[in-house]
């Protein structure tokens, strides 16, 4: 008799977990990213929300906004009031939400998808850390390739690049300066002004760093011809969703939506590289011509590079980040042999 009542408890503990599943109200999480509708990134968005819907048996639902959001800034505004609940942010708009992100954008800091991935997987915890401390959750990582320079006349040396106009991701105007401080001409945008600005004459910009991706999408590489062949940086993006979005889903079909989160991780991080080359070979084929540094002036643009790097910790990096990363990076490469 006394050896029935654990099965019993057992049984009804069973019976409330799967009526508090069944009795939460369904979510609909509403995500805007800057994506453009037929990039890789908002179909793998929405296969992902396909997934969570099936998973919770359409207790949590995805609606995607590709494209329409004015910035990324726009978007966690819109976050902070309930406007949205979600948002697929590259690192200017994740680092208004903390400045740890800004690691992953600095220039030449990472040589390879490799390393980048173990930097990536080791910063990840204290990276969540920070975000729940601001009321956001990491849902997951994305890649959008690897930043090459985009211009309308070629770029031989760093004295071509630092005679341009050059853009950069609107929102931070101590990255405006920090380029300034080394001798550039920085021009702060919304990164879908770049076709337009490129079309023009006189536009306010005649370079531009993208992915290979985002200049194929955009069609920007039409009146930006040249791509200097250097990996400035990779593109990295997440998705993040505001607190009270998150805490109104239950921990079971939380668990749910990371698994299918983690899975469109695998596959954009897994695609990237090969996208990357497709892309150059497609622009190759219209008209891009492709150029590289000689030894001298890739020298230079290391050098330089260097001195950048140093200076980002502390202030735009935060330092325990930036000594972690730093760490992590050499570390890997001591692995391989470098």
């Amino acid at each position: 008799m006394f050896g029935r009542i654990p099965l019993r408890l057992a049984l009804a503990l069973a019976l409330v977990a799967t009526v508090s599943i069944r009795a939460q109200a369904p979510v609909n999480v509403r995500l805007a990213t800057l994506a453009p509708d037929n990039s890789p990134w908002t179909g793998a968005l929405r296969s992902m929300g396909t997934a969570w819907e099936k998973a919770t048996e359409r207790r949590v639902r995805l609606t995607v906004y590709a494209g329409t959001i004015p910035s990324e800034s726009s978007a966690i505004a819109r976050m902070a009031v309930d406007g949205l609940q979600a948002a697929t942010l590259m690192v200017a708009g994740l680092s208004e939400i903390d400045e740890a992100f800004n690691i992953f954008g600095v220039p030449f800091f990472f040589e390879s998808d490799a390393e980048l991935a173990h930097v990536q997987q080791k910063l990840t915890p204290l990276i969540r850390e920070r975000l729940q401390a601001k009321k956001y959750h990491l849902i997951n990582w994305g890649n959008a390739g690897w930043v090459q320079l985009f211009s309308k006349k070629p770029i031989k040396n760093l004295a071509d690049l630092k005679a341009s106009k050059l853009f950069t991701a609107e929102g931070d105007d101590r990255v405006v300066q920090w380029y300034k401080s080394y001798g550039f001409n920085p021009v702060p945008l919304a990164f879908n002004d770049i076709p337009a600005q490129l079309k023009l004459r006189t536009g306010m910009i005649d370079a531009a760093p993208s992915p290979p991706q985002g200049a194929l999408l955009l069609q920007f590489f039409r009146d930006a011809p040249y791509m200097l062949q250097v990996r400035v940086a990779p593109l990295i993006g997440a998705t993040v969703i505001a607190d009270k979005a998150w805490n109104a889903i239950s921990p079971e079909d939380r668990a749910k939506m990371v698994d299918a989160a983690q899975a469109m991780e695998n596959k954009l991080m897994g695609a990237a590289p090969k996208i990357d080359a497709d892309d150059i070979a497609a622009m190759k084929s219209r008209g891009l011509t492709i150029t590289d540094l000689d030894p001298k002036a890739a020298a230079e643009f290391h050098a330089t590079a260097e001195q950048m790097i140093k200076s980002m910790r502390g202030g735009m990096v935060p330092a325990d980040v930036f000594d972690m990363a730093l760490a992590e990076r050499d570390a890997f490469r001591k692995s391989k042999g470098k």
